[in-house]
């Protein structure tokens, strides 16, 4: 619900990365806001299929910002 917003990426510590997807989604009046959604969508069902040691691996260790 928050993912045009990029509230998943402020929890991961990806400060630079959510300040982009709250401007883009803000800034366009939301219609960039959709396709922020369908980003955050996508990254959620990454998130959600990757083992613990993996999604540690990758986006705690590894800092991986995007997809």
């Amino acid at each position: 619900m928050l993912g045009a917003f990029g509230i998943h990426k402020f929890v991961l510590g990806y400060t630079k990365e959510g300040v982009i997807m709250v401007l883009v989604t803000v800034l366009t009046l939301g219609i960039g806001g959709a396709v922020m959604g369908i980003i955050g969508l996508i990254e959620g069902i990454l998130y959600l299929t990757k083992s613990d040691d993996e999604f540690v691996a990758t986006y705690v260790t590894g800092k991986k910002g995007w997809f």
